[in-house]
């Protein structure tokens, strides 16, 4: 049971920022609210952080993927700073 409890939660996290992105494309779709693409990108760097965390912590824990982890989450977060100051009005 304790080995199954993090592949639950890392997956759920996994599904949840697909489904965000998902949610926040199909939104901008429909209203064309650049704000909305910005959060939807983000999320769907953030989901592939996520899955890189899978990959990490689950299907090959003898590798390190520290780094990529770091640079996905860092690009995700420039994404929506850069989203939020280019649409500021």
């Amino acid at each position: 049971m304790a080995a199954l409890f993090p592949t639950i939660v890392y997956s759920l996290c996994f599904v949840t920022s697909t489904v965000c992105a998902g949610l926040l494309g199909r939104m901008f779709v429909r209203n064309g609210a650049r704000l909305l693409f910005w959060s939807a990108a983000c999320f769907g760097l953030l989901a592939i952080v996520n899955l890189v965390v899978v990959l990490d912590m689950l299907v090959l824990p003898d590798i390190d993927f520290r780094l990529v982890r770091l640079g996905f989450s860092l690009a995700a977060i420039s994404l929506l700073l850069f989203g939020f100051t280019w649409d500021n009005d």
